[in-house]
């Protein structure tokens, strides 16, 4: 091909660049390939994933208990979803009752025989279960809708928590409100809960 000053201009037939682009494509593929092997090998082999039952009865309430009112609430309320949803062991079964009681004001829990307490959670649970129930979800409202109070020398806060119970397709709303009074070391205890009537 001539440039018009006389000069003529080569033409490859195999342009340098795609070899280029196909050498940079396979040192990239092999660089994940390398990445993703070293990864594999540095996995560890004992990882164990958690239950939800599990992954509840893991936190240390002594270390790290639920610092507001609601948060008390959703942690409380993942108990009560793994006491009715999942297929707990009688061991995890209890140990989710001392958690629950953990929670639990210390007049409230003083009203609570453990053993009768732990009948009659079973009981009920089996019941639930029985009668082909399921919490599908829960939901709190936001930290503006919880109502603080004083009574009685006391620190109170008010909430709601409505549950999704759902049986077949058909899912029902149930709406619980709670009351929590805090102790001595500043936790929020749950001091009583009642069903809201429509």
């Amino acid at each position: 091909m001539n440039d018009g000053k006389g000069k003529s201009m080569k033409r490859f037939k195999t342009p340098r660049g795609a070899f280029f682009l196909l050498l940079a494509v396979g040192f990239v593929l092999l660089a994940y390939y390398l990445i993703t092997l070293e990864a594999e090998k540095n996995k560890p082999e004992d990882m164990v994933v958690l239950t939800a039952t599990q992954e509840i009865l893991s936190r240390d309430l002594e270390r790290n208990y639920p610092k507001t009112p609601k948060e008390v609430i959703r942690y409380y309320s993942d108990l009560v979803r793994c006491f009715y949803n999942e297929d707990c062991t009688e061991e995890e079964l209890n140990q989710l009752g001392m958690k629950a009681l953990e929670l639990y004001d210390k007049e409230l829990a003083a009203n609570k025989d453990q053993d009768k307490y732990l009948g009659d959670l079973k009981r009920e649970i089996a019941d639930f279960k029985k009668n082909g129930y399921h919490i599908s979800s829960y939901a709190t409202g936001s930290s503006t809708d919880v109502f603080y109070f004083s009574e009685d020398g006391y620190d109170f806060a008010r909430l709601y928590c409505t549950y999704y119970i759902r049986s077949g397709s058909y899912n029902q709303p149930l709406e619980e409100q709670y009351v929590l009074r805090i102790d001595e070391n500043g936790h929020w205890k749950i001091y009583g809960w009642d069903e809201v009537k429509k």
